[in-house]
């Protein structure tokens, strides 16, 4: 794949593209916008017209301004989404984990959400056709084969995904377009005084909030696959995507200006506006520009999973790659749980209207965290600090406002997304706050005090060989310690002879591919550090990496891997390497408090679930041995006793 700059090239392929896995989500919502916003209120003029203005200044503000034009200036190497901008701010402070992990929890919440409510919306429209029909089955059947599909990789459909995005929305303009003639007036509604009108005069105007939030809910969508196309790809596209997407909603407002004094009655403005001899034609294109939006959303919560596993956020989980382009990846358990939770609100809600109470929340909450690390990003940025605060304050409002209107939705669906969302987040947490808990007790001591002893073991022949080489994966940073535990296990538990003892550190780094590595010969020949520097989207496969620096070592005759048993060396037989695994367990006799304690528990529930570490990490099972060892070895207070003679 090329670099970020290549990427940032505006091509007509990449504009293509853009519009094939950019803007799924966002790019269906005139489905359901506009009849979440009339519901079944009387359809008057100044519904529509406020309808309208709120719209044209949602996707103005919120998607042009907010996210395409300031959000996207936020990349990582050319990496957008809520972990890549994460990762830029973390070391300003530490709380920061807090929004990323809020954010990211909203964003998987919403990706379960989505293909259900996109699906129904446009298979609902056969309704038209075949009054009564049951679509609920359609639905779950799309959505299952849909799911079943993603572990062969969408590399060869996506590159059908422009084209036909390019002629969904070129229909959804074209249908605004044969309204708009009609009655061009209605482009009175661009002035934001009926946006202001309606928020002031409709009682109903919360419940028209939560429903106009629908029309930018893709925003947050779009940053998180700036790493595909590029900034100015996005940028570009864009023009074109918001003029169809407004010129539908325009032509949908001329409709509902024909049946004024009436109510929708379960239609949707959408279908209503086709002729009847392209309904057929209409739907089957919405079904598929449906399909391309739950796609891209799912590939999302791939890639934010990956992310989270890297950023030691989630419990390390399989990830697959089905084809060799970057960015394609198949996560097989995330896969079957947003498979379960797409089934499982097809069966509470049934149908699009109901859902659309649930959508939107999440999202509110994702970009109102994007909000705060944007800030933070400027701030490192050196912008003018006005420039930050009319940031901060203007986007603070609007979010907030959305929010408040999407709270009178708890009660009716909404509860659905928190729910999901609060146990996403209280995984993330959990593997967070135990990761630090366990970095907390850790004990490291100066590996030069044990040089000696160490170089003296190598030697001994009178202790068992336990391996040629012997590979210990390290959780310490500096290149003068190692763990407690470690030098536990090669001199006590059993003293482990190697020729070569190797300590293999991981560091994930803020960007998102960097691939380095550096060698430390503490004993010459004998003792043998590799620290790797792994970007947060880089496969830990360290079976593999190990492998490939070793080889160099060997090649530049840095360092000699021949068997040193006699037979072998004779032949120049390459000696055999080990792998040991240090496992934590909670120790029962600890100083844990309570909150503590039961997070670890939690910790430890999750880890029977996780991959184990020699999987997470790529390392071949049959050269591994894995150590259980206590995570704490505390002596309990007033232990005093005593001895009778």
């Amino acid at each position: 794949m090329s670099n970020s700059k290549d990427l940032n090239k505006v091509s007509a392929a990449g504009l293509l593209i853009s519009l094939g896995i950019i803007y799924g989500d966002i790019g269906t919502s005139p489905l359901y916008v506009f009849k979440a916003i009339v519901g079944e209120s009387l359809i008057t003029r100044e519904l529509i017209y406020g309808g309208l203005s709120l719209i044209f200044w949602t996707l103005t503000l919120q998607t042009t301004i907010k996210y395409v034009i300031i959000t996207l200036r936020a990349d990582n190497k050319g990496e957008g989404g809520i972990f890549s901008l994460f990762s830029l701010v973390k070391r300003r402070a530490k709380w920061l984990v807090i929004p990323a992990m809020i954010g990211g929890a909203a964003l998987l919440a919403d990706g379960i959400i989505t293909p259900p409510i996109t699906v129904s919306s446009a298979i609902e429209g056969l309704e038209i056709i075949y009054p009564g029909l049951p679509t609920v089955p359609i639905v779950i059947l799309i959505i299952t084969c849909l799911f079943i599909f993603q572990q062969f990789g969408t590399s060869l459909v996506g590159r059908s995904f422009g084209p036909i995005m390019f002629i969904w929305f070129f229909m959804m303009a074209a249908l605004g377009i044969s309204y708009l003639v009609i009655n061009p007036g209605i482009l009175a509604a661009i002035n934001p005084w009926y946006a202001y009108h309606t928020l002031i005069t409709n009682p109903n105007s919360f419940i028209i909030l939560g429903a106009v939030f629908l029309c930018t809910t893709g925003a947050e969508a779009l940053y998180s696959d700036l790493g595909h196309v590029g900034r100015s790809n996005i940028q570009i596209s864009w023009v074109y995507v918001k003029s169809c997407l407004l010129l539908n909603y325009f032509g949908q407002g001329v409709w509902l200006l024909q049946h004024q004094g009436g109510h929708l009655n379960g239609e949707n403005p959408f279908y209503a506006m086709m002729p009847a001899w392209f309904l057929v034609f209409g739907i089957g294109i919405a079904t598929v520009a449906a399909v391309i939006a739950s796609q891209a959303l799912i590939s999302g919560s791939f890639t934010l999973i990956s992310e989270a596993v890297r950023l030691n956020l989630w419990p390390k989980v399989r990830i697959n790659y089905p084809t060799n382009q970057r960015g394609q990846l198949y996560v097989p358990s995330m896969n079957w749980l947003l498979w379960g939770g797409c089934i499982m609100v097809m069966l509470i809600f049934r149908e699009s209207a109901k859902m659309e109470a649930a959508y939107g929340l999440s999202i509110t909450v994702a970009m109102l965290m994007t909000t705060i690390l944007v800030t933070i990003y400027l701030q490192r940025k050196k912008f003018p600090l006005y420039l930050i605060i009319l940031f901060v304050t203007v986007y603070s409002i609007i979010e907030l406002t959305f929010l408040a209107g999407n709270l009178l939705k708890v009660l009716h669906g909404g509860w659905f997304t928190l729910l999901l969302g609060s146990i996403i987040f209280a995984v993330m947490w959990a593997w967070a706050t135990a990761r630090r808990i366990k970095n907390k007790y850790v004990r490291f001591v100066e590996i030069d005090d044990y040089y000696s002893v160490l170089s003296e073991l190598s030697e001994d022949e009178t202790v068992p060989k336990y391996a040629s080489q012997l590979v210990y994966l390290t959780s310490a940073n500096f290149t003068s310690e190692i763990e407690s535990k470690i030098l536990y296990s090669i001199l006590q538990k059993q003293p482990k002879r190697a020729d070569v003892y190797w300590l293999v550190h991981v560091d994930v780094m803020d960007e998102p591919f960097t691939k380095e590595y550096k060698v430390d010969f503490l004993i010459p020949n004998k003792l043998i550090r590799i620290d790797f520097k792994l970007g947060f989207r880089v496969e830990q496969k360290i079976n593999v990496l190990f492998r490939l620096v070793v080889e160099e070592l060997v090649l530049k005759q840095e360092v000699d891997i021949t068997s040193k048993y006699t037979s072998l060396n004779k032949y120049k037989i390459v000696g055999d390497f080990r792998f040991i695994v240090l496992e934590k367990v909670l120790s029962r006799s600890n100083n844990l408090n309570f909150i503590e304690r039961l997070t670890m528990d939690f910790y430890f529930i999750l880890k029977k679930f996780s991959l184990s570490e020699e999987s997470g990490f790529g390392l071949d099972s049959s050269f591994v041995t894995v150590e259980r060892v206590p995570l704490i070895v505390s002596v309990p207070e007033n232990t005093e006793l005593l001895r009778r003679p």
